[in-house]
């Protein structure tokens, strides 16, 4: 017995599956062209994003600013020092003779200048006396004169008596020469604002900061980053020997293209996630500036457009983006790190440059350096203190 199968009947059953096939895929589209629409037009016409943007931070060398011989080296790769910590110290054999002599020379000049001041008080007591020798001697000459007329007493003493009165006033004469070039040493001044003892301390300032500058410290707080000095290296005044990254001084530097910044502007908020910690880690921040040139106008050899055959390039401008210091304790970056940031430009009324900044302190500073000038001020005036005339009890 044999079966015939209908062509007519299968037909149908087969278009219909194919028809709700379509269906559905033009289901799916509508659905999915509806979400990105409403995607688009709630969340995505609001933000600009890019993964070209990268952690940055302040990398500061650490730099001799005298030339010597390594001795030691403190720190290595990866160790967390504080502001003013010695990091290298360099043989200070030659620096501390100089400083030595320094100090000598500063205590010597003031004990000279204390002699200035008692050479001009002795000299103003010698013009004294040779004034009271001048008026006696005078007196001598007028009495002898009214003698010589009554013939009480000889013309060859009255004679004597005006010898007398002109050696006493050509003493004068030189007690007040000497006395003048006294004053001129110590007139309007202290031993301590006395040239030449200023001139001692200026030496033994810069012969103490030498010394100081054998150690070569911190600038700031950070971790160590890329030590290139060794042990026995004579090194010189500008020469790189590690850096040193500020960790808690991070940034974010975005670079956005050009036709993402029409609404950027400062202050927007702005979430960033690193591939260091993935999605699991978002940073908040805020746009910082934006960039005054786009990068290839700042390269080291711009791109020359004046030529007949020319592609357009859509370029991309850096755009800084501050982050929550709290967060960057938290979970710290390394200078370099990708990052993908997203800027919500939905509040454009901020500025696209920043105003004139008027702060009392700089963005930036180190007081380690400030340090060692205040110790040679302060062991400059013990020095002088020491070599003053002390009061007797």
């Amino acid at each position: 017995m044999t079966t015939e199968t209908n062509p007519q009947a299968t037909a149908p059953a087969g278009n219909g599956k194919r028809t709700r096939a379509l269906k559905i895929l033009l289901s799916v589209l509508v659905l999915a062209g509806a979400a990105w629409l409403a995607w688009y037009l709630v969340y995505a016409r609001w933000h600009e994003d890019t993964d070209d943007a990268y952690a940055q931070g302040n990398v500061v060398s650490l730099v001799p600013q005298t030339a010597g011989t390594v001795v030691g080296i403190e720190v290595d790769d990866g160790d967390r020092v504080e502001a003013g910590q010695v990091l290298v110290q360099l043989d200070p054999n030659d620096a501390q003779v100089a400083y030595d002599q320094a100090v000598a020379n500063l205590a010597a000049t003031v004990r000279q200048v204390r002699g200035y001041f008692s050479s001009a008080d002795a000299a103003q007591a010698e013009l004294r006396a040779r004034q009271v020798a001048v008026e006696q001697a005078r007196a001598d000459v007028k009495r002898r004169e009214g003698l010589v007329a009554s013939g009480a007493i000889s013309r060859e003493e009255l004679a004597h008596a005006r010898d007398v009165l002109a050696a006493a006033e050509a003493a004068l004469g030189t007690a007040q020469g000497n006395l003048q070039r006294s004053r001129a040493l110590v007139d309007a001044t202290t031993v301590q604002e006395q040239p030449q003892v200023q001139a001692a301390a200026s030496q033994l300032r810069q012969a103490y900061l030498e010394l100081q500058r054998t150690a070569i410290v911190a600038p700031v707080s950070g971790y160590v980053a890329r030590r290139q000095v060794q042990l026995g290296q004579r090194v010189q005044p500008g020469a790189t020997l590690m850096t040193v990254v500020p960790l808690e001084q991070m940034w974010v530097e975005a670079n956005f293209k050009e036709t993402q910044l029409g609404r950027m502007r400062i202050g927007q908020p702005v979430e960033v996630r690193a591939d260091l910690y993935g999605g699991s880690v978002r940073y908040q921040g805020k746009v910082a500036s934006l960039g005054l040139g786009t990068g290839s106008a700042f390269s080291l050899l711009p791109a020359q457009n004046a030529s007949g055959n020319w592609i357009k390039i859509v370029q991309r401008v850096p755009v800084r983006i501050e982050l929550d210091p709290q967060q960057l304790a938290t979970h710290p970056l390394r200078v370099g790190l990708s990052m993908h940031v997203d800027v919500d430009v939905s509040d454009d009324s901020g500025q696209v440059l920043a105003q004139s900044r008027k702060a009392a302190e700089p963005r930036f500073a180190t007081a380690v350096y400030r340090r060692q000038l205040d110790e040679a001020n302060a062991l400059i005036a013990r020095i002088v203190e020491q070599n003053l005339p002390r009061a007797r009890g």
